[in-house]
């Protein structure tokens, strides 16, 4: 039985080298809480152009260490494999690649022990709450509010989770509550590798109107 496993790993990671080697494009991407069906969907959308892979986070490694001399900067992907791994092997450009795949993305409420996918901000402003126990619930969050025509307002920007942290089910409460919906349903691009360079998501999300804009301008 060992032995069978482990000839299906190694056909595994057979399979990923060669379209590590075959794809000029490949993206390391995030389906931790990601929904099969949804799942399923995205791959259906990007079948024409993209080819995703799911396997241990170990296959993974293994398969890029092994092509890493004829790949050069390839393993560089290695530290992007996050959550649940899977690899996007695609000729698409990688901007347009990310643009697509924010695009086909959904917003959903938080649920306790999930991880916060950026930094989750409660902005100030009126809630529908009347001033009651609410009160010391957004306090013990670090969320500051006050009364403001006999309603709840939040008196200032409170940051109440960073990108990575684990979400109470307090917080969850509370943000589902004031209507804030933080989570994202769809493929977590966190980083792809194009000729020995690997573009991290930070630089892959551009505001193309806010660039266009800059570039009329100059």
């Amino acid at each position: 039985m060992t032995a069978h496993v482990s000839k299906r790993k190694q056909e595994t990671a057979q399979s990923f080298q060669e379209l590590l080697l075959e794809y000029p494009i490949v993206a390391a991407v995030n389906i931790e809480g990601l929904p099969a069906k949804q799942f399923q969907t995205m791959r259906e959308k990007l079948r024409d152009s993209c080819v995703i892979r799911v396997a241990k986070r170990r296959v993974m490694t293994v398969a890029i260490n092994n092509v890493k001399d004829k790949k050069k900067g390839v393993d560089s992907l290695t530290p992007h494999l996050k959550g649940m791994p899977a690899l996007l092997f695609t000729k698409q450009n990688p901007f347009t690649l990310y643009k697509t795949i924010k695009k086909n993305k959904s917003k959903a409420g938080a649920k306790a022990g999930q991880r916060a996918p950026n930094e989750i901000i409660v902005r100030a402003g009126p809630t529908p709450f009347a001033p009651g126990p609410i009160i010391g619930e957004l306090a013990s969050v670090a969320i500051k509010s006050g009364v403001d025509g006999g309603k709840l307002a939040i008196t200032q920007d409170a940051v109440v989770a960073k990108e990575g942290d684990i979400i109470s089910a307090k917080l969850a409460g509370l943000l589902t509550r004031l209507g804030i919906e933080p989570m994202e349903v769809g493929l977590d691009v966190t980083a792809v590798f194009e000729d020995g360079m690997i573009l991290t998501k930070d630089v892959l999300n551009v505001d193309e109107d806010a660039y266009l804009g800059m570039l009329t301008k100059a």
